[in-house]
């Protein structure tokens, strides 16, 4: 059982960087379509995911928002070219919260728009939303098998489901 999994295993995980990279290649091709050019595709997933929430950089890694190291330098880009407005907590003053401007709410429907012409194509593409709950439910038990394992004090014996 053990090397049938390995090769299927590995594709997975290949597989889901690969379509992360072509999302964000698809969200790019979206705003040179649009004629933005102040905000590149992470920052535009970014601020999609932010939504109508209020958050401080923190949230935003912790939600899973953005994964990488410089989400501070991003958040900072889009306060820059106004797409974010940032305000320090009262409570903390160390702490940044940030929330959509006016601008970025108009970017975040232009995103919707694309994921609503997206979402009416998928039938074509021969994708149903049977489908993808269950590539959803595949890639959750992933993602609990991985946090599982951080623990350090080895893997984990039982299912992940």
């Amino acid at each position: 059982m053990e090397n049938a999994v390995r090769q299927p295993y590995y594709d997975s995980i290949l597989l889901i960087e690969r379509l992360h990279r072509h999302f964000l290649e698809v969200l790019k091709t979206e705003l040179d379509r649009l004629g933005i050019q102040d905000i590149n595709n992470v920052q535009s997933l970014i601020l999609y995911n932010i939504g109508d929430d209020e958050l401080t950089v923190g949230e935003l890694t912790a939600r899973g928002y953005y994964l990488g190291s410089n989400v501070s330098y991003n958040v900072k880009k889009m306060v820059e070219n106004g797409y974010l407005g940032q305000e320090r907590s009262p409570h903390d003053r160390r702490s940044v919260r940030v929330r959509l401007s006016d601008k970025g709410l108009d970017l975040r429907d232009k995103i919707s728009s694309m994921f609503e012409r997206q979402i009416k194509a998928l039938d074509k593409a021969g994708l149903n939303d049977e489908e993808l709950i269950k590539a959803n439910e595949t890639m959750r038990k992933l993602e609990r098998f991985w946090s599982s394992s951080l623990d350090y004090s080895g893997y984990p014996v039982t299912s992940a489901a």
